[in-house]
């Protein structure tokens, strides 16, 4: 495995290249992993004018950051019984009673809504940064009159600082004590955060990063706004040190086990809770090059948390922070236990892009194992039946193994004649094919479905099953796929169309007879343009085909991998069709 230690040096060069050629002041930021900080560093000054190099004990604003805490503190109240995420929320702030909804039919505004970003309220980035000293009078009067609505409640994603806000006076009615003290006393002290505060003035003066704009390239001292009505969606200070227990307990959520509870003040199930997609965002499609496959992120809000989902890394949780003075993001991977802390002293410092592919860099790497589904004990034993059934059938068993549907699905005699078709057809015995993936079973969709891999004399089986929710489980589901070795003149000509992709030859080659309908120049152009989407391409192993006509190989490629389709008109014919696609993906489950 490669040396997790050895990846540092890079990740600290992306970090200092922001306050080289970014103009950020001051930097700090840290890596979580294995439920510990293991790594920190720091670039630049805390305070303009003065050799203070900031470290993971430097306390910086943390912006919307501090949306989580706001998030974790109603979660702990409602597991308390003091509110119901269903509650409307004008039930625990009277000022909210005389809202105008946006349209008649709309249902009242629940803390859920708020908590989703999807109450219907117009996004107010920046106007909400410069709300974050509002008196309380004030906001209760702002409140009173009916702010604007945007879009109809429970709709749509749409950013709202002024939603936490409110979700703050909540916490203020639930609770009966002031939204800090609320946090301080049922968060940050049982976490042992003692440099998480709310008021600057609490931070020594050797431990306060400053916050700055650049104007004119002159550095002006800013965001030193006090505590007011919102700052339970921005207000908190914090440091690399204190937010990375703070992340530590996010990833400790994973997996759900029987373990008791521990120290963390919300209990797991909670935690878990706020980091699954409540409110879906629109996926965006980022900007690519023509010969790269793009990158589609896909994934919502959770509760006071964003949720990202990537077919190559999985799920991703984080939240980022921008406000006047200050930029700062947290990012992690529940599957593998990585964590990413960055704080900078600038006005909207953009660490969410630095710290976000820092995590990817480390995650693609597979520089720590990654949780994965594990199967159910049922879906191991009836996988174990299946291949007595499948080395020779036998009534008994399959009565046995069977749950009631199979038989209605798929009379028994015919399964019976198919399955044996299909050994006779590739050849026993059958033994599970350790050349396939990384081990010879894998775990589907859920930990009840198990697909895997069985090779005989002249091809593979590929096998799926499925098992019910039953009390004790049994087969719902069970499908088999014949993969027979394809022959010679298949091979030898996917060798040939991986050549044309790699641009070894610049048409279709002359000497292989194609049928009539087989355009052989759109064909080169396809090859062409996959080999400069994948690169370098080599064959790999068959996963489909009939032995003499038709073959499906994987493909491995230095950017991606792929999957070549050759068809033939009769074992001497004509080619018929070749293709060389990208096969479809899935955001891989971790088995949370």
């Amino acid at each position: 495995m490669p040396d997790f230690d050895a990846a540092l040096p890079d990740l600290d060069a992306r970090f200092d290249r922001l306050v080289r050629d970014a103009g950020v002041p001051g930097v700090a930021w840290g890596v979580v992993r294995d439920g510990r900080l293991v790594h920190s560093g720091g670039a630049g000054t805390a305070r303009d004018g003065e050799d203070a190099r900031p470290d993971a004990d430097t306390v910086f604003r943390i912006a919307s950051m501090t949306k989580s805490f706001t998030a974790a503190t109603i979660l702990l109240l409602r597991d308390e019984g003091r509110l119901r995420l269903d509650d409307p929320v004008a039930g625990h702030v009277s000022a909210l009673r005389d809202w105008r909804q946006l349209t008649a039919d709309a249902p009242p505004i629940t803390i859920r809504d708020l908590l989703t970003m999807s109450a219907g309220l117009a996004t107010d980035d920046p106007w909400g940064d410069r709300q974050q000293d509002l008196p309380i009078d004030a906001f209760e009067r702002l409140l009173a009159e009916g702010p604007s609505l945007a879009r109809p409640v429970g709709t749509a994603f749409e950013y709202s600082n002024l939603g936490y806000g409110i979700l703050g006076r909540v916490v203020t009615a639930a609770a009966g004590a002031e939204y800090r003290d609320v946090v301080h006393d049922r968060l940050l002290a049982p976490l042992g955060m003692r440099a998480s505060v709310f008021d600057g003035d609490e931070v020594p003066a050797e431990r306060l990063a400053h916050g700055y704009v650049r104007r004119a390239e002159v550095l002006v001292r800013e965001g030193e706004d006090g505590y007011g009505a919102l700052a339970s969606m921005g207000g908190l200070f914090s440091s690399v040190r204190d937010l990375a227990a703070w992340v530590i307990g996010w990833l400790d959520a994973f997996p759900a086990r029987d373990d008791p509870e521990g120290p963390h003040p919300l209990r797991r199930s909670s935690r878990r809770e706020a980091q699954q997609v409540h409110r879906v965002i629109l996926p965006e499609v980022r900007p690519h090059a023509p010969e790269t496959a793009p990158t589609i992120l896909a994934g919502g809000y959770g509760f006071g948390l964003v949720v990202v989902q990537d077919p190559d890394l999985g799920t991703c949780v984080w939240h980022a922070g921008g406000y006047p003075g200050f930029g700062s993001i947290m990012c992690w991977h529940p599957a593998s236990g990585l964590g990413m802390v960055g704080l900078g002293n600038l006005r909207y410092a953009p660490l969410g892009p630095v710290a976000s592919k820092a995590l990817d860099a480390l995650v693609r790497a597979d520089l720590v194992p990654r949780r994965k589904l594990v199967a159910l004990p049922a879906a191991e034993r009836a996988r174990d039946a299946v291949e007595g059934l499948l080395a020779g059938w036998d009534d008994a068993a399959a009565e046995a193994l069977f749950a009631m549907n199979m038989d209605l699905d798929e009379p028994r005699d015919v399964r019976r004649a198919a399955i044996e078709e299909a050994v006779a057809v590739i050849g026993g015995p059958l033994r599970r094919d350790a050349a396939r993936l990384s081990t010879t079973t894998t775990v589907a969709a859920s930990p009840a479905a198990l697909s895997w891999w069985l090779r005989g004399e002249r091809g593979c089986l590929r096998v799926s099953i499925l098992v019910t929710p039953e009390p004790r489980p049994r087969l719902q589901s069970l499908v088999v796929s014949v993969v027979a070795d394809p022959p010679d003149r298949l091979r030898r000509l996917a060798g040939r169309v991986l050549s044309l992709a790699a641009g070894q030859s610049p048409a279709w080659p002359p000497d292989e007879a194609v049928a009539e309908a087989f355009d052989g120049e759109a064909t080169a152009r396809s090859l062409r343009a996959a080999g400069a989407r994948f690169g370098t391409m080599r064959l790999g192993l068959p996963v489909a085909g009939d032995g003499s006509t038709t073959a499906t190989w994987s493909i491995d490629g230095e950017r991606g991998a792929a999957e070549l389709r050759v068809v033939v008109e009769g074992e001497d014919g004509p080619v018929v069709a070749v293709s060389l696609v990208a096969p479809s993906r899935a955001v891989p489950d971790e088995g949370w």
